[in-house]
């Protein structure tokens, strides 16, 4: 089934134009709009050797957007858009799984936050959805990525790459891996409060950097988007993981970065993210979370590490030592933020 053979399975018309979309980084989007309505749609071809059961996607998408409309929710819902068929999910000749969303009019997104208020908008605007969709009753979405979360796992996997990588790379990147080692019991406290059920299970979205935030042309936003790693686990892994994509002052694959942790930036992220979230937080969630931003950083740079000790085999690279370069950047913007809570007197986690 070529492309052309997919839109036919959405809509009736050969009168549209498709437009690549080229900023995701594991689905394949297109721009649909089909000239006859004057109406626009996303197009996306699900990556399956990512998300191994497409339709658990898709059916976590419903429910979330279930509980979306049944909380009032006040902002723009994304909505999957069946086929002529009524399907949600159609499959090409390889067995890729393709859908349509529904698109927001008059709509950007930023790859970084173009400024503290921006910031602190996305930040408030997660925390709004959040808590909308953390109910009394959690919707029984699947876990989309299983062991994604697994930090045990992750620590696991990244001693297995020392065991097992060629000597070139254990040379090349012998002072990361000493300061990675030396801060390895950094998730402990994380996987045991888990392991003892200290801190409790939420719907988080996962994916919480600001390219996820669709925003009006006077940068207030609108929506919330990509819902296809939504998941049961801790709230703190969003506020961490926002952290670690908001507050970082150079690209991500920049090696060279120095006093890249931007502390402005961290005050209105998590200013933004207590916004709608501090009464329903748990003491454990609320006192973890400056804790909780240098495990995401961590757990983060362990994972590139251990990609580079095998041979760069799941991050797309652009040269053999990308995967060191964005190893390189996280150290540094840990290095950062650690410094940043003790000279604060917050909790920095030393180990």
């Amino acid at each position: 089934m070529e492309l052309n053979d997919i839109i036919a399975a959405f809509i009736t018309t050969n009168n549209y134009e498709l437009t690549s979309i080229t900023d995701g980084l594991i689905n394949t989007t297109y721009l649909l709009e089909n000239k006859d309505q004057g109406k626009k749609f996303i197009l996306q071809k699900i990556n399956n050797h990512v998300f191994k059961q497409p339709e658990v996607v898709v059916n976590n998408h419903l429910m979330i957007n279930e509980v979306l409309r049944s909380n009032n929710y006040q902002f723009e819902i994304i909505e999957p858009i069946p086929s002529l068929t009524g399907k949600i999910l159609v499959k090409d000749k390889n067995g890729q799984p393709w859908r349509m969303l529904s698109f927001v009019e008059n709509s950007t997104t930023f790859l970084t936050a173009p400024s503290l208020q921006t910031a602190f908008d996305a930040a408030k605007t997660f925390s709004y959805f959040l808590n909308t969709v953390n109910t009394e009753q959690l919707p029984a979405i699947e876990d989309s990525l299983p062991n994604f979360l697994n930090f045990e796992k992750r620590v696991a996997d990244y001693k297995d790459s020392l065991k097992n990588a060629e000597p070139y790379f254990i040379e090349n990147a012998k002072t990361e891996i000493e300061i990675t080692n030396q801060l390895l019991s950094l998730p402990n406290r994380w996987i045991e409060m888990e392991k003892n059920n200290q801190i409790p299970k939420r719907i988080i979205h996962a994916d919480v950097k600001i390219s996820n935030i669709l925003f009006d042309q006077n940068r207030n936003p609108l929506a919330v988007i990509d819902l296809d790693t939504m998941m049961i686990s801790t709230i703190l892994y969003d506020f961490g993981t926002m952290i670690q994509s908001y507050t970082n002052t150079t690209q991500e694959d920049d090696g060279t970065a120095q006093n890249n942790f931007n502390p402005e930036m961290y005050k209105v992220v998590k200013e933004g993210f207590l916004f709608h979230l501090k009464e329903k937080l748990t003491p454990e969630e609320y006192e973890n979370l400056d804790y909780a931003a240098q495990v995401a950083i961590y757990i983060q740079e362990l994972r590139f590490l251990t990609d580079y000790l095998n041979g760069s085999t799941y991050y797309s690279i652009m040269h053999p030592e990308h995967n060191l370069d964005r190893t390189k950047n996280q150290l540094e913007l840990l290095k950062g933020l650690r410094e940043y809570l003790e000279a604060n007197g917050f909790q920095s986690g030393k180990v």
